[in-house]
């Protein structure tokens, strides 16, 4: 039987090679990982789905990659298989799995306190670096970049006054119940499997395609919305997709004359550049957010604000907490961690390093999106590479086009079996600075093989 999602094939990827090398793939995963299979096999029975997150059942593996241990940038799984880590954890791993300042750093804190409830010079440090890399004057520490849109979104309706928020369809901005939700010809809805019986995203949240400025305008005249929340480059769409011309500058000045304050999450656009793209493309935003890499593997998230902010922040938390925080925000562990991480490792040498393979890396695509005249297109953002199945990239990322989710796991198994981790989720590719070229060779030389396989 014909599997259902090969009916949407992209031009140029012949179907029956495609369900055959599919079947094939999936096989030969299964095979070769019993004591993967197996440990799936338990876990069915005290995990919903089998996984200890619910998303990893989306991935492509037919049972998830069971890591044993993570080196430099290589994950090793329980059956005795190494890869070569492009995924890096969705930007979470994104200076390797054991870079040796981090592991230094946290090794010499956990000697000397992991949660301790009070300040240190750390924190200190760490504060006045972000402010004078990322441009706005306070920061407060979270335990994610989930927490920290959160509070970030919650202070930009104490600061405003107002109630609703704004955001960019099918833009993703962590586990904020807020931004579950997408535009149809309906209007503004909740994500699929997403319950509206949580928050009535029909109330709470605006929705408009990236780089329509015309639309932004229309949504922000009626004074209601607070901020704007935006990826100042959008990458969870299945594709790069980089704001047009004017774009950015045209969402600040709307923004700002509209009484509406405009938060950046730089969560997964880091890559662009040691300052992220706030520095990258010159971006004035009133709010800032970050997680996921901050602390090198330790959970973390960071939130800057404007003066204005701040002062709102003062004044709402001057008798309580008011739902911002937590006890293990700003522990020392984490603070030292990002510590390393702005001191030691987000470094104009490291970003060279980085960006030099990803040039490699897609320049290896390219060249097989050439040599067979693939409708196709590359995407980058300094160390994130990633392809789409469309000859030009996309404007926004409700913009209909090709996903074709058989083909993306097609790839993803193909590599995989042959020891090159792309990103689980959009097969998107992340370079560390202790990612080898030998190994970006290598992710080349298995791409044109296996689009050699599958063209009609």
């Amino acid at each position: 039987m014909t599997d259902d999602r090969t009916a949407t094939v992209p031009q140029g990827i012949d179907a029956r090679s495609l369900e055959a090398l599919l079947t094939r793939e999936r096989a030969a995963w299964i095979e070769g990982r019993p004591k993967s299979v197996a440990l799936h096999e338990r876990a069915l029975a005290s995990q919903v789905n089998g996984t200890p997150q619910h998303w990893i059942r989306q991935f492509p593996p037919p049972v998830p990659l069971t890591v044993e241990r993570a080196t430099g940038a290589r994950l090793h799984d329980v059956d005795g298989h190494d890869y070569a880590d492009f995924g890096l954890a969705g930007t979470a791993a994104l200076w390797g799995h054991d870079h040796p300042a981090i592991v230094a750093a946290l090794r010499d804190q956990l000697g000397r306190g992991s949660v301790i409830l009070w300040p240190n010079e750390d924190h200190v440090w760490v504060t006045e670096e972000l402010r004078d890399r990322f441009g706005l004057p306070c920061w407060q520490f979270a335990v994610s970049a989930t927490d920290a849109n959160r509070f970030a979104l919650l202070l930009a309706r104490v600061t405003t006054g107002r109630d609703r928020i704004l955001m960019f369809n099918r833009a993703y901005h962590g586990a904020v119940e807020q931004t579950y939700a997408v535009l149809t010809e309906e209007g503004v809805t909740p994500l699929p499997g997403v319950d509206a019986g949580g928050v009535d995203v029909r109330r709470t949240t605006k929705i408009v395609e990236f780089n329509d400025l015309e639309a932004l305008e229309r949504e922000l005249a009626p004074g209601d919305v607070a901020a704007v929340i935006a990826e100042p480059v959008m990458t969870n769409g299945g594709a790069v997709v980089h704001p047009d011309p004017g774009f950015h500058a045209g969402l600040r000045e709307i923004t700002r004359r509209t009484g509406t304050l405009l938060l950046i999450d730089e969560t997964q656009t880091i890559p662009a550049g040691p300052g992220g793209c706030v520095r990258e493309l010159g971006l004035e935003p009133d709010l800032i957010t970050m997680g996921k890499w901050v602390a090198g593997g330790v959970p973390a998230g960071l939130y800057g604000m404007s003066e204005e902010v701040a002062a709102a922040a003062a004044r709402y938390t001057q008798h309580g907490d008011g739902g911002l925080g937590s006890t293990l925000a700003s522990g020392p562990l984490a603070v030292r961690g990002i510590r390393a991480v702005l001191e030691e490792v987000m470094t104009e040498r490291t970003y060279a390093h980085m960006t030099r393979l990803a040039d490699r890396y897609a320049r290896g695509i390219e060249e097989v999106i050439a040599t067979h005249r693939l409708p196709w297109h590359v995407g980058r953002l300094g160390g994130r590479v990633m392809y789409a199945f469309t000859p030009e990239p996309p404007r926004n990322a409700g913009q209909p086009y090709p996903r074709s989710a058989a083909l993306r796991e097609a790839l993803w198994l193909y590599l995989a079996n042959r020891g090159i981790a792309l990103d689980g989720m959009s097969g998107a590719a992340l370079f560390s600075p202790l990612t080898e070229e030998s190994d970006v060779d290598r992710h080349n030389e298995l791409f044109a093989k296996v689009i050699a396989e599958l063209v009609e």
